[in-house]
């Protein structure tokens, strides 16, 4: 499937039951304590979730995005965006802490400008937050009010909880952002880190006047600037497979997932996928999956 989560398949990683889900209008707000997840790196992909996520975490950890890797460390508050591809990995078994999610819909009605255009939300920008022993209080403080009114039968609780995120949202605008880099171990490592940025920025796709305009390991070198061949070793030495593979899954996991869940048709779907003859996807879904297009499609 495509590395693009939505909240249902964020809930089925991270639970073992299905959480009470709020009622249609509320934005789909959420907040969790961190010791009721699942702590299991191996269900953190790197990926594009369709939600906004603020999480205040105590321990070791770190956060990859694209070309980066930011170590945590002590208690630090962290925002998520939809816009932005990342992965959360534990360090520690233990996590202390807490996490609200929401969608754009949220914030809406209050707010003048739209929640993308928030500081710690706009794509690249600074989303990690170091906090000191008295911030750290206070962002906790906020946290345990809004686990206890999300269960409270308040008539208009969601307009609390809109005012207790906008607190946390305007107390980390006033810090000064820290971000302490866990740098790549070498630069093989950082070119496939940015390559892989690259393949992914391009998804997804939404409509079929949108096409993938990077499809060669040449198309990718020249954005980076690079001989081919020294980014096919690097990606090579780094992963195990070569720029060409992981073009190739990624345009599948696109493929599958545009065939499940459009309705666009088979030459709308090789077009936006950078093929010049419904044919030629049809071949290459073929040859990758063992199957065509359209069985996908009926499944």
């Amino acid at each position: 499937m495509s590395n693009n989560k939505n909240l249902e398949s964020f809930y089925f990683s991270k639970f073992s039951e299905m959480p009470t889900l709020p009622p249609i209008g509320a934005g789909e707000f959420n907040v969790f304590c961190l010791a009721d997840t699942i702590a299991n790196n191996a269900h953190a992909i790197y990926a594009r979730y369709d939600f906004f996520k603020i999480m205040v975490i105590k321990g070791k950890h770190r956060c990859h995005y694209a070309d980066k890797s930011i170590a945590i460390d002590g208690y630090t508050l962290l925002f998520f965006n939809p816009s932005v591809p990342y992965r959360f990995e534990r360090l520690e078994t233990n996590a202390d802490g807490f996490f609200c999610v929401f969608k754009e819909s949220f914030f809406t009605e209050s707010q003048r400008k739209g929640v993308h255009d928030l500081p710690v939300f706009i794509p690249g920008g600074k989303p990690v937050y170091r906090l000191s022993e008295q911030q750290q209080q206070e962002v906790v403080s906020l946290f345990e009010k809004m686990l206890a009114e999300n269960k409270s039968s308040y008539k208009l609780k969601y307009d609390l909880l809109r005012n207790y995120v906008g607190e946390i949202i305007h107390l980390a605008m006033k810090m000064e952002p820290n971000e302490q880099l866990y740098h790549h171990p070498d630069t093989n490592a950082r070119i496939t880190s940015i390559f892989t940025h690259l393949l992914e920025c391009q998804f997804p796709i939404n409509s079929p006047e949108n096409f993938v305009k990077m499809r060669s390991a040449k198309d990718f070198a020249e954005k980076l600037g690079l001989h081919v061949n020294h980014l096919n070793r690097a990606v090579r030495l780094t992963t195990g497979k070569t720029t060409t593979e992981h073009i190739a899954d990624r345009i599948l996991a696109e493929a599958t997932a545009l065939l499940k869940y459009t309705d666009w048709n088979i030459s709308e779907i090789s077009y936006c996928l950078g093929f010049t003859q419904p044919s030629h996807f049809t071949y290459f879904f073929k040859k990758h999956n063992g199957i065509t297009p359209t069985s996908v499609r009926f499944v």
